[in-house]
Parts: C-alpha cells; sequence; structure tokens
C-alpha cells in the first residue's frame, strides 16, 4: 500500500542552484518543508540569503552559498563546501541559468554563446559530474534538471538560449543512462511560461500598456488560458526529489500549460 512518507525529505540534503529566486526558490521553499536541509547557492548572495532567511522563518533548515556555476573551479569549491558540512549530498537541482537575450540567428555573436553555454550547459554537466562522484561513494541520490518547453520547439529570437535547453534533455539522458546502476535517478522538468522575473523579461522593456498586451497575447495562446506559477513546478520537483520517484530516471515532465499542444485547442471548450 502506498506510503506518503515516501514523499517526506527528512535527513536529506539538498542543493538548489539558482535558490535565490523564481522557480529555484519555490523549489526550494517546497523541499525544506518536506524536511531537507537546503543549500541555495547562485552567483547573487543577497538572493540566497533571502530566502534561506525565508525558509528558517518558517522552521526549516537552509544555508545561503554563492557560486558562479559557469565557472568549474567554482562549482568544486561549491560541492566540497556542501560535503565539508553535511557529508553527503542527496539531491541536487540544476535549476540556474543565463536568461534568454533577443536576436535573430543571423544577430547573435559568440559571446552570447559563451555567456549562456557556460551557465546552462556546462555548469549544468559539471555540476552533476560533482555531485554525482559524491553520490554514488554515499550509495545513491537525485538530479533534477530543469529545462524549458524551449529546447523541444525553439521560440523565435532565442535560438541559443532554445539550443541550450535541448542540450540540457540529452545532458538528464546521458548521465541518467550510466549512473542508473550507481542508484542515482537523473529527469528532467520542462517549464513552460512561469511568472518569474526571467518571464517578465519578455516584456519588462516595453511601455506598461504594450507590456501588458504582450503578455495577455501569450495567455491567449495557453489552453489553460494563464500564465503558470513557480509553486506549480515545485510539486514535480519535490516528487522527483523524493523515495517516491525510485523508479523514474531518464525522463521528462512537461508543465507548461497545454503549451505544447499547440495553439489550436485554444478556446475549443468555450
Amino acid at each position: 500500500m502506498f506510503d506518503l512518507s515516501q514523499f517526506s525529505l527528512s535527513g536529506k540534503v539538498a542543493v538548489v542552484t539558482g535558490g535565490g529566486r523564481g522557480i529555484g526558490q519555490a523549489i526550494a521553499f517546497a523541499f525544506a518543508k518536506a524536511g531537507a536541509q537546503v543549500v541555495v547557492t547562485s552567483r547573487k548572495a543577497a538572493d540566497l540569503e533571502a530566502t534561506a532567511q525565508a525558509i528558517a522563518a518558517f522552521g526549516g533548515k537552509a544555508i545561503a552559498l554563492p557560486a558562479h556555476l559557469g565557472r568549474t573551479e567554482e562549482i568544486q569549491q561549491m560541492i566540497a563546501q556542501v560535503v565539508g558540512k553535511f557529508g553527503r549530498i542527496d539531491i541536487l537541482v540544476n535549476n540556474a541559468g543565463a536568461s534568454p537575450a533577443m536576436g535573430t540567428v543571423l544577430d547573435s555573436d559568440e559571446r552570447l554563446w559563451d555567456t549562456i553555454m557556460n551557465l546552462n550547459l556546462k555548469g549544468v554537466y559539471f555540476t552533476s559530474q560533482a555531485a554525482a562522484r559524491v553520490m554514488k561513494e554515499q550509495g545513491g541520490g537525485k538530479i533534477i534538471n530543469i529545462a524549458s518547453v524551449d529546447g523541444f520547439n525553439p521560440e523565435p529570437f532565442v535560438s541559443v538560449y532554445s539550443i541550450s535547453k535541448a542540450g540540457v534533455r540529452m545532458i538528464t539522458k546521458a548521465f541518467a543512462a550510466e549512473l542508473a546502476g550507481c542508484n542515482i535517478q537523473v529527469n528532467t522538468i520542462a517549464p513552460g511560461p512561469i511568472d518569474t522575473k526571467m518571464m517578465n523579461s519578455h516584456w519588462a522593456h516595453l511601455p506598461p500598456e504594450e507590456g501588458q498586451k504582450a503578455k495577455a497575447a501569450l495567455e491567449r495562446i495557453l489552453p489553460t488560458g494563464r500564465i503558470g506559477l513557480p509553486d506549480e513546478i515545485a510539486g514535480a520537483a519535490l516528487f522527483l526529489a523524493s523515495a517516491a520517484s525510485s523508479y523514474t530516471t531518464g525522463t521528462e515532465i512537461v508543465i507548461d500549460g497545454g503549451m505544447l499542444l499547440g495553439t489550436q485547442l485554444t478556446g475549443s471548450a468555450h
């Protein structure tokens, strides 16, 4: 008989990259409420400290650990610090990522490519590698990669970002295939439009009225008719981080309000 305690993260140590805001923060909150000791890491120390303080305020346990996850030496230092403090890493969420930058495939330059790929691909790969080495030694663990629906269908004018997120999907499959025998499950969550600072950057540069129109236009093409919330990603992350997903690896959970269904279904129920 199914036991709800399988969703408990009591006694687990979880590292959440990009945990200072948005989806990463929502996941960090969920993990802490489920009993995990949470390490939030990214470059922005102030955001991380605010998240750790918010977790402490509801009785959870968290520490902030700033690191540039596009630099392998800082990844290694961060993982070593976590192991030094807690002795283990049970869960890694690779959420940190470079924001999409608008530009056509004819205009994107090498600097943009390197900025996005260093964080979205190199950072995910080598953070996963460093954590997986620890997990193998301790007998298992969970790695959750945050991709995007843009990794399935390219979004116009953010080609480099879309390519990087397609790469995240393949990192998941490669690690899952090789680490299954080590009791390490590796999975992807692919969000669609979610109400975060990154999402709002798509229209933040526009005059307020035009920005509202752009947001409304996006909502109209979603079968659900609305943009999602960070907490709507956290539930899937909790499943993938917990014992409830012990037979789940190499898979993708798409949470996109039906976006990948296509716009032809919009309004069909009205």
